[in-house]
């Protein structure tokens, strides 16, 4: 597939369109062990040469970076639905729902040089990152109870619809499995990378709480500050996705 970068003149103005949530809660914690506010480095340019440019724009103006998504998977998933040319039966306990029947388009406005915060916030229910497929995000929990409760809906590519649009909770296999591959961004403009760590071509040792570190990677051998799908943290047999604090300051998906 094409990559690009689409360049934009025009001044941004912090854009966010809804990402349909399991429920809205806006509940945060502080975490006063965070360290304060520390530079972090600038997010590599290079690395959103790996969005699929059929589904997501990215727009750099100054010093802030836009994603914009059309919110739908580039991979099978028997969320399209028999009849679209990328259902796939996996054997997932699929809700009525598909994907064409959903309006996911979103944009997420971040800078370009992300720092992290005095406190950690924690992560809500509903959209907290865009993967390089162009679908949302979702952290650990679904509607008001736990992931593990409707585990069986979630395909093999870590995604559901349940109630909302497709979105991934678990490590998307067709982006990243067990590997080091980026997966998205996050609402607080750090970037998630897989299991793997470039620098050390293994599992990093030197995670914080949030799954991230200070380190290069293969956009570039500049360090910066990243998140990692955390290697430890199962559902039944799929890795969560992201579902712990966020350590910069998330802007809104609303």
């Amino acid at each position: 597939m094409s990559k690009f970068f689409k360049f934009s003149s025009l001044i941004l103005i912090l854009a966010v369109v809804t990402f349909s949530s399991c429920e809205d809660d806006d509940d945060t914690d502080s975490d006063p062990t965070s360290g304060g506010s520390s530079s972090t480095g600038t997010t590599p340019t290079s690395a959103f040469n790996e969005f699929d440019s059929d589904n997501v724009t990215v727009m750099f103006e100054n010093d802030e970076i836009t994603i914009e998504t059309n919110g739908r998977p580039n991979h099978t998933t028997p969320y399209w639905g028999t009849g679209h040319s990328l259902y796939i039966d996996d054997g997932t306990s699929v809700t009525p729902s598909t994907i064409p029947g959903y309006d996911a388009t979103a944009s997420l406005t971040v800078p370009a040089s992300p720092e992290k915060a005095s406190s950690t916030t924690a992560t809500t229910l509903g959209a907290i990152g865009i993967a390089v497929s162009g679908v949302a995000i979702f952290n650990d929990s679904e509607g008001n109870g736990p992931l593990s409760d409707e585990i069986s809906t979630i395909d093999y590519a870590g995604g559901h619809i349940g109630p909302s649009e497709y979105h991934y909770h678990t490590e998307p296999a067709p982006i990243s499995e067990d590997d080091k591959n980026l997966i998205g961004i996050m609402a607080d403009g750090f970037l998630i990378y897989g299991r793997k760590c470039n620098s050390t071509g293994n599992y990093p040792s030197d995670l914080d709480a949030s799954g991230g570190h200070t380190s290069s990677t293969q956009h570039g051998d500049d360090d910066f500050y990243h998140y990692h799908v955390i290697n430890e943290i199962y559902i039944d047999d799929y890795v969560l996705l992201f579902g712990v604090d966020f350590q910069g300051t998330p802007n809104p998906i609303n």
